[in-house]
């Protein structure tokens, strides 16, 4: 389990890093903007809504595992209630630290009304 999230945690820092060095606007942004102590990145993630131990979280589409705890920033936590089952990107920033990675939320945007693994061939 443990080397299972650190594989998420590994996964998640790549993407990032690929997101910010193909949006150069992002990324100069982000350099006029003073260094924060903590490291946390920016960007969007696409998956699946679903609801874990009482939480909302980022599954992917393929076979519905954890991408990412959801943590609402801005707007309360019951709001991904109406998109439970749907395909979503949402943007945010990654909140470093923990066993579980976590995604603060700024906005969520549809992609699709469902949200299945995709059949194996």
């Amino acid at each position: 389990m443990i080397m299972t999230n650190r594989r998420i945690a590994i996964t998640l820092a790549v993407i990032f890093l690929a997101i910010g060095s193909s949006n150069p606007p992002l990324a100069a942004q982000q350099e006029q903007q003073p260094k924060k102590e903590s490291k946390s990145a920016s960007g969007s993630m696409t998956g699946c809504v679903d609801e874990q131990d009482g939480r909302y979280v980022l599954t992917n589409d393929s076979d519905l595992a954890l991408i990412a705890i959801l943590e609402a920033d801005g707007f309360p936590t019951e709001a991904f209630a109406k998109h439970m089952g749907h395909k979503v990107t949402v943007r945010g920033t990654v909140i470093p630290g923990g066993t579980q990675p976590t995604f603060r939320v700024r906005s969520v945007t549809a992609v699709s009304d469902t949200c299945s693994p995709s059949p194996k061939h």
